[in-house]
């Protein structure tokens, strides 16, 4: 039986992405091959716990969850991630997976509403986004943008413009937090009449860095 190595499983408010507010249940798994400068789940980056695909599907049913969320570290760097996702997609649950776009997401079960990050400049990991995921998006999918400053919101506006993205998917641009001032992002948004969500990650208004919320 495939296993899967897990940070956390925990059941919270969806802080972001179009399910914002929404209980759901998450599924954190452990490593990563980034190091993203703003990155607050380096404590998923090592250790965890090895379970068996339907251990871990049998405690997310237990919450009897209408979304469930794959989170990381980077999920796609276990092998294992695209069995667990499609045995919790059989729950009839909507299932997101949250991934930097460094790792080739064509093998994906097509019912998982994929959450690509395209990593910014500022990041420090830019030369890891793989664009040929770009074309692999479907229409429910939502490519995300963490933007860090003024040349950070630049850069996401060329990608946007090179590979039509708000033509693909739903597109999201969230201000990195404490350190780009939310009212900036947008007031640049609106300037700009960008057809882009603009999204804050309102776990951290309610609970703070707190881990597993």
């Amino acid at each position: 039986m495939a296993q899967c190595r897990i940070t956390e499983i925990f059941y919270s408010l969806q802080g972001e992405t179009r399910t914002v507010g929404l209980p759901t249940v998450f599924v954190r798994l452990t490593g990563c091959p980034l190091r993203c400068t703003y990155c607050d789940t380096a404590y998923a980056f090592h250790g965890g716990e090895k379970k068996e695909i339907n251990d871990i599907v049998d405690e997310v049913r237990q919450y009897n969850p209408k979304y469930i969320t794959v989170t990381g570290g980077e999920p796609l760097a276990q092998p294992a991630c695209h069995e667990l996702l499609s045995a919790l997609c059989d729950l009839g649950a909507e299932v997101s997976l949250e991934t930097s776009g460094a790792m080739d997401i064509a093998a994906v079960d097509p019912r998982v509403v994929t959450v690509m990050d395209l990593k910014t400049p500022a990041s420090g990991e830019e030369s890891k986004n793989k664009y040929e995921n770009i074309d692999r998006l479907k229409a429910h999918d939502q490519v995300k943008f963490v933007i860090c400053d003024r040349a950070d919101y630049e850069w996401a506006c060329q990608k946007l413009a090179e590979y039509d993205l708000v033509d693909r998917c739903e597109v999201l641009f969230s201000p990195i937090h404490g350190e780009l001032k939310p009212a900036e992002l947008a007031d640049w948004i609106i300037e700009d009449n960008l057809t882009v969500r603009m999204q804050m990650q309102i776990h951290k208004y309610l609970w703070g860095d707190e881990q597993g919320r």
